[in-house]
């Protein structure tokens, strides 16, 4: 705990870093991810395809895939948002589309009924019934986000994984505690909050909380 205490400051500015990165993953991997899950709740035969493209990205070893990004993008935080929203997508859309499909035929028939138009279904009827689901996937991605953003320092996109790194470089055990307990503590407040989001639609829909 020495390390934390002696540089307070640089742990902070480290956090602060850390979580901007996964504010931005989580911003692009939405305005990606829910359009395109749209399509694929409207287009069934779209949905192996694509489903299965997302997997295979998914499964490229992190590293790897940040090393990949270099000569395109250069060192820095843009090719760890890049690969971090690509890594996203398939955590995001399932459960977006797990959302979307599930929602009874019987309650949009209604909606068709009373003279809603397609953007008034979705906004009024499946954007609120879904939306558990939705963020559910979100908070997938913030805490997937959050462990592979560790890896990103080597690719100089700063973060908490600075101080792993340096840690095990210099073989400094306090550095190392001082980093994985501050990825601990953002990965539970992500994982609170979210949750508690998560709670509060649940509630709006069912009247009760699950």
């Amino acid at each position: 705990m020495n390390y934390l205490v002696n540089n307070f400051d640089v742990v902070v500015e480290l956090f602060l870093q850390h979580l901007q990165l996964t504010l931005a993953v989580i911003f692009f991997s939405l305005l990606i991810g829910i359009p395109l899950g749209l399509l694929l709740a409207r287009i069934r035969w779209l949905r192996g395809p694509v489903m299965s493209l997302l997997g295979i990205i998914y499964t490229i070893p992190s590293l790897s895939f940040f090393v990949l990004l270099i000569p395109l993008f250069g060192l820095g935080t843009r090719p760890a948002i890049i690969a971090l929203t690509a890594y996203a997508q398939l955590l995001l859309i399932r459960n977006w589309l797990v959302g979307l499909t599930n929602i009874e035929p019987a309650v949009l028939e209604a909606a068709r009924g009373m003279g809603l138009n397609g953007w008034q279904r979705f906004w009024q009827i499946e954007f609120p019934l879904a939306l558990p689901m939705l963020l559910a996937g979100i908070r997938l991605v913030a805490l997937s986000s959050i462990g592979i953003g560790t890896i990103a320092a080597f690719i100089n996109a700063g973060g908490l994984g600075v101080l792993l790194f340096q840690g095990v470089i210099t073989n400094n055990y306090d550095k190392i505690f001082t980093g994985a307990l501050a990825v601990t503590i953002l990965s539970f407040a992500a994982n609170y909050f979210i949750r508690y989001l998560e709670q509060r639609a649940e509630f709006r829909i069912y009247g009760k909380r699950i």
